[in-house]
């Protein structure tokens, strides 16, 4: 039996926006296929719960010069897709709140729906997805139940299934988002796309995607040309 292909994405990062972009270009029934497994930067209950365990999620806070480059360089990016970003504002975010929403919807066979609506909140709306009020609203649209999807920070069984995602990207050696893993292999970064296809049917899978900078069907790694990693 084939390993089944992992997707660890973060709605927090630009990177792994343009990730789902790119997937959901090249092959929406394979998205739909693949585990997606949530990474965001834990908050002081879930550290002290990966410290007793001997854990430590594989973080580290952004310099001023990264967050400059990334704001060049996810536009550049973007554009060559034929998007424009709308930059939220992440006053005082708090990631639990659409992480652990993800969680409930993904139980209720709604996970990918719930990641594509939430993204699309934050980076083409310019919503803030920390905002429990975007969540129900999100849910609501979703058809699940958004009180729930709400608070579900404070919510034991979101809690729990959370910290096990935590936990699952520490073991998998997640240090940046998008990240791909197909059994042992793992790929980081919207750049390794195609690799990471490539290494689930054995085969490229971008057959009739084009080149979104010459309009041309794409050669192995055209696409998907920056590292685009982050944390």
């Amino acid at each position: 039996m084939r390993a089944t292909p992992v997707f660890y994405f973060s709605l927090r990062s630009p990177y792994s926006w343009l990730a789902l972009h790119d997937l959901r270009q090249a092959d929406p029934k394979l998205l739909a296929q693949l585990r997606l497994v949530p990474f965001w930067e834990p908050d002081a209950e879930y550290q002290a719960q990966l410290g007793q365990s001997g854990q430590a999620f594989l973080y580290s806070t952004m310099s001023r010069e990264k967050h400059l480059y990334i704001l060049r360089d996810v536009a550049r990016l973007a554009a060559r897709r034929g998007l424009r970003p709308t930059w939220p504002l992440d006053a005082s975010p708090n990631w639990e709140v659409p992480h652990l929403a993800w969680v409930l919807a993904d139980a209720a066979g709604k996970g990918l729906d719930f990641l594509v609506r939430a993204t699309h909140a934050r980076w083409h709306e310019g919503l803030d997805i920390c905002d429990p009020e975007i969540v129900a609203r999100i849910a609501s649209e979703l058809g699940l139940d958004p009180d729930s999807l709400a608070g579900a920070q404070t919510n034991a069984a979101a809690r729990e299934s959370g910290l096990a995602h935590l936990k699952s990207c520490i073991d998998a050696g997640v240090f940046g988002v998008p990240y791909f893993t197909v059994g042992r292999n793992a790929f980081w970064g919207i750049d390794r796309l195609n690799e990471f296809l490539a290494a689930i049917n054995e085969t490229p899978r971008l057959t009739g995607a084009t080149d979104m900078r010459t309009g041309n069907a794409p050669r192995a790694s055209t696409i998907f040309d920056h590292a685009g990693g982050c944390g």
